[in-house]
Order: C-alpha cells, then structure tokens, then sequence
C-alpha cells in the first residue's frame, strides 16, 4: 500500500509506532521497523547519550529506516534534537510543544518532520513552520491527551493542511487503519497495540493488563489541572481521581505519579503504577510479534478497503 507517507519515509506499509516512553525503546522500535512499518524510539526525558545508544543498537540491528519523538517539554530536547540531525534519522516526531525553532536544523540534514496535534490550529501552524506530514491524535489515544476524538479531529485537519495526515488514537485493528483512510489519513500511528508485542520490553503485567482490559477499563485523570492523561483504571487512577475531586493541588497530584510509568513498565506495579493505554485494550486479546502485528493489520485493511464498493450495492 503506497501512500505519499510511505514514499516520504521509505517504508513499505503505512504503519507507524508511537513513542512511547519507556516502551519505545530500540528493540521495539528495531523490530516494527524491520517488519515493514516506522519505529520509533520514544526519547521521553532521556539524555542524548542514552538516545544515542538505542540508535546504536538499531542501526546493528537493522538497516531499515525509523524516527525520534521528542517531548519538547524533557531538560533534553534541545541536544535530543541536535542527535537526531546528527544522525540523520529518516524522521522525528514531537510533542508537547512547538518545534518550530529545530526546524531549519532538521531540514538541513534531510530529517522529516512529523509533529503530534490535537487541534486544527496547531496543525496549521506547523504546516507553515514546514512540517512535512501532521500527526492528529484524538482523545481515545493512551497517554496525554487532547478534547478532540479522531474521528471529529482527523477530518479536519485533512481539510485544513496540504502535507499528508496521520491518523491516531483509537485505532488498534483493520477497521481502524480502513476508517482512518476513509477520513482521509495516508498513515496511522498506533501506540497500545503495540505495548504487548513480543519484543517489546513492558512488562508482563503491564502486557497481560492490557490484554484483560475491557472497553470501560480506561479512565482519564488531570482534567482539573489542563494535563489530561488517559490510564487504565487501577489503585492509583481511584486515588488520583478521588484527590483531584476533593480540589487537591497539581503539586498534590503531580508527586503521586512521579516515576509512575517507569514503574509499571519496568516493573510490573499495576496497581499503583501509571498503566497508560488508549480505549482500544480492550480489543487487544493476545501477545504477538511486531511482524503478525502488522500482517495482520495489512490484511484486515485491505480486505475491507477493496470490499468498501460493495457497501454500495
């Protein structure tokens, strides 16, 4: 399947990983790569030397193209961007932030651009600082999140900007990647699905969570502070969400999920850990390679999409 996203990254199917923070690490973003997709290494707030290294290791381990996302909000961002054009990296995608000021940097060493947005303003706004494709990300995406679903954001972004769209959140299977082509994405970007692949390195409860998540089993905390984060639910969710009820303080809030994350993806506290996943776990029944993944993916979409004139008959 050719879209101007895989001629822009030179890959084969039009799947992208999402960076994940401590999820998205070489192995995982090695291994979606080679099967024919964009890894991507989430840096998160990671320094540039431990950056360096997974770039490292997935250039020993494969000679396929794959992507940096930057939190533009980590201490490190500025030498994490500098790395990632020293590196000549096929792609970096952003975050929490505009990335406006590493755009030249980037450009110069031919590493494409492909920010995250959950608004059609910033979407606008990085196509003119010269993003050469858009990430909208909608709210049923793990993680922080935005007020809009991808299903009302997607659209219009598409309408809105000229470079190739990409959709994500809340895509996790065949109809997924099919429903974002039909809203007018050349791409998808997908994160949960991800999470239980065999070689990504989240731990086995964090995996097995996932995998016993049903449709309701995600809850949204920080809606009171502006930073919204989507979790499955757990003792620390319950907690959280009966805190900032009661009008507790975002320092409060804040210092119960420090380290949260890497605690339940390193591991295995899924209980007071922070077990970030988007609305589509509970489709998620099974642990399988990066490459069944996308197999997988491929097939289903392309069934559906090559039956889609027989809906109208």
């Amino acid at each position: 399947m050719k879209t101007r996203i895989t001629e822009l990254l030179g890959i084969e199917t039009p799947i992208i990983q999402g960076g994940m923070a401590w999820v998205a690490e070489s192995h995982l973003a090695a291994a979606v790569s080679a099967a024919g997709g964009f890894g991507i290494i989430g840096s998160a707030t990671a320094p540039a030397e431990v950056v360096a290294k997974m770039i490292k290791e997935i250039k020993e381990t494969t000679d396929k193209p794959f992507g940096i996302n930057i939190m533009l909000m980590s201490p490190y961002a500025a030498e994490v961007a500098a790395l990632a054009a020293e590196e000549k990296v096929a792609a970096v995608t952003t975050g929490a932030g505009n990335p406006s000021q590493y755009m030249k940097m980037w450009k110069d060493a031919n590493v494409k651009v492909m920010p995250v947005v959950a608004s059609v303003a910033m979407a606008k706004l990085l196509e003119r600082a010269g993003a050469d494709a858009i990430i909208a990300e909608g709210m049923e995406s793990g993680g922080h999140i935005g007020s809009t679903t991808t299903m009302a954001l997607l659209p219009q972004v598409v309408d809105a900007v000229s470079v190739p769209v990409i959709g994500a959140g809340g895509i996790g299977d065949g109809r997924g990647v099919a429903a974002a082509f039909m809203l007018g994405a050349e791409a998808v970007q997908m994160g949960t699905r991800f999470l239980v692949a065999t070689e990504a390195i989240t731990h086995e409860n964090y995996k097995n969570k996932v995998i016993a998540a049903k449709d309701i089993d995600s809850e949204v905390t920080g809606l009171s502070t502006g930073h919204p984060v989507r979790l499955l639910r757990n003792k620390m969710t319950r907690e959280y969400l009966r805190l900032e009820k009661e009008g507790a303080s975002f320092e409060e809030l804040e210092q119960m999920t420090v380290g949260s994350l890497r605690n339940a993806v390193v591991d295995g506290d899924v209980i007071t850990g922070s077990v970030m996943a988007g609305q589509i776990a509970g489709m998620i029944k099974k642990k399988q390679t990066c490459k069944e993944i996308i197999d997988e993916l491929m097939a289903e979409t392309t069934t559906i999409l090559s039956s889609a004139p027989d809906l109208l008959k």
